[in-house]
């Protein structure tokens, strides 16, 4: 680390544009059209999350951290001289609750590696990190971890947090696929903490996102914005609706881009249009919701142990403690 407190890695740059381009057009020529979520999370789509995590009706980010917080004592002292790779860190603002727990001797022995897709993520956490914690060492990385999770540099045995439910936003065999990812780049001594949601009533599923100031349904339209910017589209936001709605059959919510007229779509790196017709959806995001049995079959498919599941009274979530 050359005793340097703070440093930074960009693995995004590693990445060719074309392939970003592609993963879009890919998905648009689709026969259900779609924009990989990942594509939310420009610094204006950042920033809308923020606001959704603090919304009445989005309860997983509050209940999450209720129950970190009630773990966090025993959590933090357990981590000296661990490395931290929070992966999606976002904020930061969880991670921050369990380092919040620890020691003085444990903080100065820590070294933090925050990864996300989204650079703005990466600078606000390590900025706020450096400040409440001058203790601790901190390699902020700007990487797709679906993609470049071995690229993560190690220093130490380490503890992997996956926190948010994010692993909801996969497929069933793109979450299998990165968890034993994972898995593969874990060492003995190594540890994982995992977020998820869990299923509930969908009045409740639907309710949460399909918030009343219409956040979820401005973060949503904004992936538009940023096809835009990447591949060259000319979507206009206005001529889509927010649709959000629990797909039973497949314990998920998923939100889409209703288009509320017939739209001709074009882009230098494609030959002709894109037709997307009236009534039509763009699939944005999928955010599955799971079951103990969930926990307990990816324990075995993966070869991990459950140290503990931890969750809340109602039981709407579940952080579950992994290691080797």
């Amino acid at each position: 680390m050359k005793n340097k407190k703070v440093i930074f890695s960009n693995f995004l740059q590693k990445i060719d544009n074309n392939d970003f381009v592609k993963e879009i057009i890919d998905g648009l020529s689709s026969k259900q059209k779609y924009i990989p979520s990942k594509f939310f999370y420009d610094k204006k789509g950042s920033g809308l999350f923020d606001e959704i995590t603090k919304l009445d009706e989005y309860y997983p980010t509050r209940t999450e951290k209720s129950i970190l917080k009630n773990i966090a004592p025993q959590i933090a002292g357990n981590l000296i001289n661990k490395d931290i790779v929070e992966l999606g860190n976002g904020d930061g603002s969880k991670m921050h609750i369990l380092l919040s727990a620890a020691r003085e001797d444990v903080l100065k022995s820590i070294l933090y590696l925050p990864v996300d897709y989204s650079q703005a993520y990466i600078k606000k956490t390590t900025g706020v990190f450096e400040n409440d914690f001058p203790e601790i060492k901190i390699h902020g990385i700007v990487a797709d971890f679906l993609s470049q999770i071995d690229m993560i540099p190690r220093r130490s045995t380490r503890l992997y947090c996956f926190f948010g439910s994010t692993l909801g936003n996969f497929t069933s065999e793109q979450a299998e696929k990165f968890i034993k990812n994972i898995r593969a780049c874990m060492q003995k001594g190594d540890e994982f903490l995992l977020g998820i949601d869990m299923v509930k009533d969908k009045s409740i599923l639907e309710r949460t996102y399909n918030d009343s100031q219409q956040v979820t349904s401005e973060f949503n339209k904004n992936i538009l914005r940023v096809a835009n910017k990447i591949a060259e589209t000319n979507f206009n936001i206005n001529d889509f609706e927010h649709l959000a709605y629990f797909n039973e059959a497949e314990s998920r919510i998923e939100m889409h881009l209703k288009a509320n007229k017939e739209l001709k779509i074009t882009s230098p790196h494609i030959s002709g249009n894109i037709i997307i017709n009236k009534g039509e959806t763009i699939h944005t995001e999928n955010s599955h919701k799971y079951s103990t049995g969930y926990i307990k079959n990816l324990a075995e498919s993966c070869n991990f142990k459950i140290l503990d599941v931890y969750t809340d009274e109602k039981k709407w979530f579940s952080v579950v403690h992994f290691a080797v």
